[in-house]
């Protein structure tokens, strides 16, 4: 079973957009998919109750409950994580996980609190003992703008425990077709290609990395 977390203490990264997104992806590859809400306000769950009936199907799964499970036979979990999570709560969330993702917005506020939380999770056992990898995503982003730029090289030069590279896996615009997907339940691969074609051009990168070893906890 594939385990993905999206995951940043900051509010207001996207993560529930992320995670809603890459639930669609797995799902429409026709692979059993789950998508776990652990946040409070249910936001992930809220957009699956919008999904159309004749589109591939994820199971929803209410996180916050004690006896939260997937199915037998899931394949692909999707896991989107609440805000300000700290201490032995982020440690218990990241022993679910084989990969985290970590979504930075371009603003200085962003930077400085992404900062701090990554110097945090750094300091986690597991990613310690690389039980756990670590891929940053810059999300909506305004293409060619000092903000982006700033951004890019700020997640380019992270690095891992041991000096290595920290993967930069990916750079998402902010484009209102994330809104309007949303907003029918939908993933940003399942409304007309046409229209998203760029939005789909950035997410090769992240999807070739998550599909790759490298992504996988040796």
């Amino acid at each position: 079973m594939r385990t993905i977390l999206v995951l940043n203490t900051k509010g207001g990264t996207g993560k529930t957009t992320l995670a809603c997104n890459l639930a669609a992806w797995y799902a429409g590859q026709g692979h059993k998919t789950a998508l776990v809400d652990y946040d409070r306000q249910r936001s992930a769950l809220d957009w699956l109750e919008l999904r159309p009936e004749d589109r591939p199907e994820i199971i929803g799964v209410e996180g916050t409950q004690a006896n939260a499970k997937v199915p037998r036979g899931t394949e692909y979990v999707i896991m989107d994580s609440p805000a300000a999570i700290r201490g032995k709560a982020l440690e218990s969330l990241l022993g679910r996980a084989q990969t985290v993702l970590i979504p930075v917005v371009p603003s200085m506020i962003d930077l400085n609190a992404a900062e701090y939380f990554l110097d945090e999770l750094l300091e986690v056992g597991r990613v310690l003992k690389n039980r756990v990898r670590v891929a940053t995503v810059a999300n909506r982003v305004r293409e060619r703008s000092p903000g982006t730029e700033d951004l890019e090289q700020y997640l380019t030069g992270l690095q891992l425990p041991g000096g290595r590279r920290m993967p930069f896996a990916a750079m998402l615009r902010n484009s209102q077709n994330y809104v309007h997907a949303a907003e029918r339940g939908l993933g940003i691969f399942e409304i007309a290609p046409s229209r998203v074609e760029r939005d789909l051009e950035m997410w090769d990168g992240l999807l070739k990395w998550l599909g790759s070893k490298r992504s996988l906890p040796t």
